[in-house]
C-alpha cells in the first residue's frame, strides 16, 4: 500500500454523513441526461416524493462513442440544475470531463462532480481535473475505469486526494467486455470488493442502470448490490423514459423507483443473535480448512506443471497444447456443473489457473 493510499484511508470524510443520509439505500436519481428544462424539473418533483432520494443526477455533457448523437445541452442544463436544488432542496450532481466542465459547475454551485468510466481511464485527464478542484473540497465521485483495472480507479483517487479533496466515493457501473453478456457491463463484483478492502472508509455505490443496460436488471442488481453491503445506488430515472435521447432503454420513472425499493431487501450489517453469530464462525472455520486444501492442491499442482516444463524444454515440445487445454476446460466446466457450480466462475478459475500454469513452463 502507497503511502498516500494510507493517508486516504485514514483521512477521507465520510460523504453520506456529510450529506445528512440515512436512509439505505440511499439513491443518487435522475436522468441519464437533462434534455429540457421541463424534463428535469418535473423529474425531480416527482423523485423528490421519495425520502431515499437525497441527489439529483443528470447528464450535462454526454460523452458518445460516435459523433451526430445527442451530447448533451451544455451549460444551460446547469441552470436547470439550480432551478432544481432551489424547488427541491434535493442536492445535484452531474459528470465532468475535463477543467472547463468544473469550472463551470463549480460557477452554479452543482454539489457533486462525478469522474466518468471513460476519464478514469485517463490519469492525464485524472490529473488535470484534479489540478481543477484544488481548494475546493466537495464530493467527488469516480466511476470504475471501463476496463478491469483496479489500478486506474485508486490511482484516479490518489490523485484526487493529493488535490487536497477528501470527500471521495466510489461509483461501481461495471466493466465493458467483448463476450456475450447479458448485461451491457459485466459486473466483476470482486473488483468493489477488492477496491473495499483496500479502501475500507470509501463509500461505493452501485449503478445498476449502467450494469444492466436493460431496466429489466434493475432491481436484481441493485438487491445484489445490497446483499454485497454496498449502500448507494445510482438509477437513471426520467419522467418519460421511452422518450429519452440517451439510453432510454435502461431508464426508469420515479414511480416505478419507488416500487422497486418496496421489493429491495435491506440487510443488517452485522448478525446480532448470539447463536447465529455461533454458526456462521462454525461454518467459517470449515471454509478456512477448505482454503487451506485448495491451496496445498493448486500449490502441488504447479509442482507438476514445472516437471512437465521442462520435460517440453528438453524435448522441444511447444508450451501451449491448444486442443489439450480446450478439451480439459470443456471437461472441468461439465464436472462442475455435475456439481451445482456456474459455468462462467468454473471457466474463469481454471482460465486463471491454466494462465499461471503456463507462465510455469517457460
Amino acid at each position: 500500500m502507497t503511502d498516500t493510499l494510507k493517508e486516504l484511508n485514514k483521512n477521507l470524510q465520510d460523504i453520506p454523513a456529510l450529506l445528512g443520509i440515512n436512509k439505505i439505500p440511499w439513491l443518487i436519481a435522475g436522468p441519464c441526461s437533462a434534455e429540457t428544462e421541463e424534463q428535469v424539473l418535473s423529474t425531480a418533483i416527482e423523485l423528490a416524493k421519495c425520502p431515499n432520494v437525497k441527489v439529483y443526477r443528470a447528464g450535462i455533457w454526454k460523452p458518445r462513442t460516435r459523433p451526430n448523437c445527442f451530447e448533451g445541452v451544455g451549460e444551460e442544463g446547469l441552470k436547470w440544475l439550480k432551478t432544481v436544488k432551489e424547488k427541491t432542496n434535493l442536492l445535484t450532481a452531474t459528470e465532468v470531463a475535463n477543467p472547463k466542465h468544473v469550472e463551470l459547475c463549480l460557477k452554479y454551485q452543482v454539489d457533486i462532480l462525478w469522474v466518468g468510466a471513460r476519464t478514469t481511464v485517463s490519469p492525464f485527464i485524472v490529473q488535470e481535473i484534479a489540478d481543477s478542484l484544488r481548494g475546493v473540497n466537495i464530493p467527488i465521485l469516480v466511476k470504475n475505469p471501463v476496463n478491469t483495472d483496479i489500478g486506474l480507479w485508486i490511482g484516479a483517487f490518489e490523485r484526487l486526494y493529493q488535490a487536497g479533496i477528501k470527500k471521495l466515493g466510489a461509483i461501481h457501473r461495471g466493466f465493458s467486455s467483448f463476450e456475450e453478456n447479458d448485461y451491457r457491463n459485466k459486473p466483476h463484483w470482486e473488483i468493489p470488493i477488492e477496491l473495499k478492502r483496500l479502501i475500507p472508509q470509501i463509500p461505493i455505490i452501485c449503478d445498476p442502470s449502467h450494469i444492466g443496460g436493460d431496466r429489466k436488471f434493475i432491481e436484481p442488481i441493485s438487491q445484489m448490490a445490497l446483499d454485497l453491503g454496498i449502500n448507494g445506488l445510482m438509477i437513471e430515472t426520467h419522467i418519460n423514459p421511452e422518450q429519452a435521447l440517451s439510453d432510454a432503454k435502461q431508464q426508469i420513472t420515479p414511480s416505478e423507483l419507488i416500487e422497486l425499493l418496496q421489493k429491495l431487501n435491506v440487510r443488517d450489517a452485522a448478525p446480532t443473535d448470539m447463536l447465529v453469530k455461533a454458526q456462521i464462525s462454525r461454518l467459517r472455520s470449515s471454509i478456512s480448512r477448505i482454503d487451506s486444501r485448495i491451496i496445498q492442491d493448486i500449490a502441488d499442482r504447479m509442482k507438476y506443471v514445472e516437471e512437465i516444463g521442462r520435460l517440453k524444454q528438453k524435448y522441444k515440445i511447444p508450451v501451449l497444447q491448444m486442443e489439450r487445454w480446450e478439451t480439459l476446460l470443456k471437461d472441468h466446466i461439465e464436472k462442475a456443473q455435475e456439481k451445482g457450480l456456474d459455468k462462467e466462475f468454473t471457466k474463469a478459475l481454471f482460465e486463471l489457473i491454466h494462465t499461471q500454469a503456463v507462465k510455469k513452463q517457460f
